[in-house]
This record gives structure tokens, C-alpha cells and sequence, in this order.
């Protein structure tokens, strides 16, 4: 019996189709990949970071009915290390504890930090009179003898920044600092960040 030859088959036009578009989509997921790595390299963005930059513990009352009013200066500073982004920030809210118990809560509306600038806010936060425990009060009796008292400072604030056409990044930022402030009214430096963590 003789041997049927078969001709050349033809591809269905609907594969040709197929191909064309998982290429053309391959070639654009290249040059996306292309643009983001040389626009990462050019701009270098930096997670833009807050920090305590300055504490004082202005005034310190403390009566023998275990009632404690404190006034704090804080100092805190928004930085932004991008050369050619502006940072925005915003929901910026930290709590001042004594020992756990909130005092005072230090909030900021949004604000925009410029390409490598800082923003510092200046907060003066006085408690109304704060009812302690017995323990609380001979904390603060011993803290008052040796003439530093310790604050917690703790919060969040959120960053957003554009790089250039490839969009915007957004980060938490968190910050919990340990405050030993000398009840003499002089002023610190410490170095707490949300770059620390």
C-alpha cells in the first residue's frame, strides 16, 4: 500500500496571534524593569526618618498628695536625605508615658519635608495634674533625689514620597524612645530615631 505524503501543516492564526502578544507583553515587562532599575540608580531614594533632636524638662510639680504636673519640651525632627524628592508626611501622633501612664499625646498635622531638608516641631506639652499610684509617687520621689526623671516617648507617623515616574513609596515610620530628663531644666540630645530600628 503506498505512503500518503503529507504537506507542510499550517500554524493557526490564532497561535500566531497568541505569540505576538506574550512577546510584545515580555518586551514591555523588560523595559519597565529597564526603567525602574535606571531610575532607582539615579535617584537613590533613602527612607526619609524622625527623630528626637532635643528633651527638657522645664517644670516638675510633685505634691504629698502623690500629684505629678510636668512641663516637656521635645523637639522633633523630620528628615529627608532624597536628593530630588520631596517627602510627605502624615497621621504623625506620639504619646509621652511616665512609667507607662500617657501624659501627653504630640500630634502634627500633614507636612512636606523638601529634597535634603528637615523640618523640626517644637512641642511643649504640660500634663494636667496626673493622680499616682503609691509605687508612681516613690518612683517619682527617687527620681526627684537623684535628679533625673525617665519618659517614654512612642509613636507613628507614615512617609510618602515620589521617585520620579515610577511612583510613589509609602513607609511606616515608628519611633520609641527612653527619655532620662535631668529636673534641672537642662536640655539633651538623645539619639533616638526610627532609624535605630
Amino acid at each position: 500500500m503506498p505512503k500518503q505524503v503529507l504537506g507542510p501543516r499550517r500554524t493557526n492564526p490564532l497561535i500566531w496571534l497568541a505569540a505576538i502578544i506574550c512577546a510584545a507583553i515580555a518586551v514591555v515587562v523588560i523595559v519597565a524593569g529597564i526603567v525602574v532599575f535606571v531610575g532607582y540608580v539615579t535617584i537613590k531614594p533613602k527612607v526619609p526618618q524622625i527623630s528626637v533632636s532635643q528633651a527638657q524638662l522645664d517644670t516638675v510639680y510633685f505634691d504629698q498628695s502623690s500629684l505629678l504636673t510636668v512641663q516637656i519640651t521635645i523637639v522633633i525632627r523630620a528628615e529627608n536625605d532624597n536628593a530630588r524628592a520631596r517627602a510627605s508626611f502624615y497621621d504623625t501622633s506620639f504619646a509621652l508615658a511616665f512609667r507607662g501612664q500617657k501624659i501627653a499625646y504630640l500630634v502634627a498635622e500633614p507636612f512636606d519635608v523638601g529634597a535634603n531638608t528637615t523640618k523640626e516641631f517644637n512641642y511643649v506639652s504640660q500634663s494636667t495634674p496626673i493622680p499616682l499610684s503609691p509605687e508612681r509617687a516613690d518612683a517619682v520621689g527617687s527620681a526627684m533625689k537623684e535628679g533625673v526623671m525617665s519618659f517614654e516617648l512612642v509613636g507613628t507617623t507614615r512617609t510618602r514620597w515620589r521617585v520620579g515616574l515610577i511612583g510613589s513609596v509609602k513607609f511606616w515610620l515608628h519611633l520609641n524612645c527612653h527619655l532620662r530628663l535631668p529636673v534641672n531644666a537642662t536640655t539633651i540630645y538623645p539619639r533616638c530615631s526610627s532609624r535605630s530600628k
